[in-house]
């Protein structure tokens, strides 16, 4: 078997019709369109969101407002009440959060707020820090590590 021996199975494709050739075809003068009317003339037709007259949902709808950024870092939020339960001297990572089941996935950025008291020395390694956070974590005498959005 060659390249220009290939073709279709018989019976696997249809030829087109191709109307408004003439009597002779089957389709001719009307063109399978009726006689006159507005989906006779070319172009046609209602528009798909054509509603019989009554004012489209897309138009009694309000405008959506805004935009969305689609360079927003969205972050996973902790809370300083939340790393109570590591041990004094302890390294805290998004990993570690991960595994102590405080945040989902250890994929996402996080972000250290600081809602809460903390009584132990951590080292605190984020994303990102509010400045109450880092100051009651070097209060506790702490390190607040900045992660870059790469790692």
């Amino acid at each position: 078997m060659k390249l220009h021996d290939l073709q279709p199975v018989p019976g696997s494709t249809k030829r087109r019709k191709r109307v408004g050739r003439g009597i002779a075809a089957g389709q001719g003068k009307t063109a399978g369109r009726g006689t006159k009317g507005q989906k006779a003339r070319s172009g046609g037709g209602k528009g798909s969101f054509f509603e019989g007259g009554q004012l489209p949902l897309v138009r009694r709808l309000p405008f959506r407002r805004g935009f969305t950024n689609i360079w927003r870092i969205e972050y996973v939020e902790v809370n300083l009440e939340r790393l109570g339960r590591f041990a004094d001297q302890a390294e805290v990572s998004p990993q570690t959060l991960f595994e102590a089941g405080i945040i989902k996935s250890a994929d996402r950025p996080v972000v250290i707020l600081g809602r809460g008291d903390l009584d132990k020395k951590l080292t605190v390694k984020a994303h990102r820090f509010s400045a109450g956070a880092r100051a009651k974590i070097e209060a506790a005498g702490g390190v607040a590590e900045e992660l870059s959005l790469e790692e």
